[in-house]
């Protein structure tokens, strides 16, 4: 198939080169079990690459949260803030734990959340007596939240800050790795993940007793006896050797991966930056975004054509295109959950969602195949290439 009719994903997997070489030493040393060399060096690579004392690799990002509210104590009828505007994966953990989710919107700045609702949520809970037991928040899109001043907020009333990173590994916040900033951070490996170990996740910290704990849940809560004896509840969350050693690989060229995204960014940019009514996601000043996906949104007072209509044009030519994550607050599973919005009446989340367009962000993506994405948006929307 020629280059030109060859399917574009979203954000496909792209292989470094050294993924093979890890599994080849695996299949040799026959270290086929969950655990082995590859899954510890994995483990104390990112540690170094992200400047933390240590971490966890587990099974998916979704665990590591799973475990995260765990370690914080969350029980059945404790409530938990979580960031609306993610993929559902953030707090389906919550409902694990039969605990209640209460969302929080984001704000335009950054799509992250919003400290005014945070504040107005904490306001409500006080007053109510229920104060949370957590607050998951979401970097979304590859970009941090402002978390300096999101965890002043939570300081002030004693709750701990999940920093859910699933989708910005290598982005920084103030010069710090995303990931880092509170006392648990979540990754996620996923196959459209910046870098990938076909599915898996991982939780960093620099509390190593937390983490030593975190293993101990994720490996079914096996108690240190010469026969199997279990105390308390416990998971099968742990990374197998082999997906860590496509880690290692991956890891190599994150910051390649990085770069290139950027540059797709960038070119997105240029190229549809003058037509009125097409904002990109803005990165904030207070960091730097990895740009795992190019996301934008058509302002209706200027475009006529609705995002679902561009995707729909994008998959006529075989290519992949997405909306904006629908709020968890608008899914059916949370219906009954409080909300709180950036402004009263006025809710970003949902903005986002329904105007919103997430584009071919892929590393691997070449120029050729870019400017078929946006020749595309351009005929839709009227502008001449």
């Amino acid at each position: 198939m020629s280059e030109q009719h060859k399917r574009i994903y979203l954000s496909p997997p792209h292989m470094g080169g050294e993924e093979q070489k890890y599994l080849a030493e695996a299949f040799a040393e026959n270290w086929i079990a969950p655990r082995g060399p590859n899954l510890g060096n994995f483990e104390r690579e990112m540690a170094q690459y992200l400047g933390v004392k240590g971490t966890v690799a587990v099974s998916s990002c979704t665990a590591a949260i799973h475990i995260s509210l765990r370690l914080l104590g969350v029980e059945q009828g404790d409530t938990v803030f979580c960031s609306s505007l993610t993929f559902v994966g953030s707090a389906s953990p919550i409902l694990y734990q039969k605990a209640l989710p209460v969302f929080i919107d984001s704000e335009p700045g950054s799509w992250n959340m919003s400290p005014h609702a945070l504040k107005e949520a904490f306001f409500q809970a006080e007053r109510d007596g229920k104060l949370p037991k957590a607050v998951i928040c979401v970097n979304l899109y590859g970009q941090s939240a402002d978390f300096d001043l999101l965890s002043k907020i939570c300081m002030q009333y004693g709750v701990p800050i999940i920093e859910d990173a699933a989708e910005s590994l290598g982005a920084t916040y103030k010069g710090r790795a995303s990931g880092t900033l509170t006392e648990l951070g979540v990754f996620s490996f996923n196959g459209n993940k910046i870098i990938t170990t076909s599915g898996g996740g991982m939780l960093v910290s620099n509390n190593l007793e937390v983490l030593e704990k975190a293993r101990f849940l994720a490996a079914q809560a096996r108690e240190p006896t010469l026969y199997y004896q279990h105390k308390e509840l416990g998971y099968n969350y742990q990374m197998s050797n082999l997906l860590a050693g496509v880690g290692r690989g991956q890891l190599q060229v994150l910051n390649d991966r990085v770069s290139s995204r950027r540059k797709i960014f960038m070119r997105y940019f240029r190229a549809l930056k003058e037509i009125k009514g097409v904002d990109f996601m803005p990165e904030a000043e207070f960091g730097c975004s990895n740009r795992w996906l190019t996301t934008l949104t058509l302002n209706p007072d200027e475009i006529s054509i609705a995002p679902g209509e561009i995707i729909e044009a994008l998959e006529a030519e075989n290519i992949e295109a997405r909306m904006v994550w629908k709020p968890l607050h608008l899914q059916p599973l949370f219906q009954d959950s409080p909300y709180f919005p950036h402004e009263k009446g006025e809710s970003f989340s949902d903005y986002a969602f329904k105007y919103g367009l997430c584009l071919p962000s892929g590393s691997s993506l070449s120029s050729q195949n870019q400017d078929r994405v946006i020749e595309i948006i351009k005929k839709q929307l009227k502008v001449s290439a």
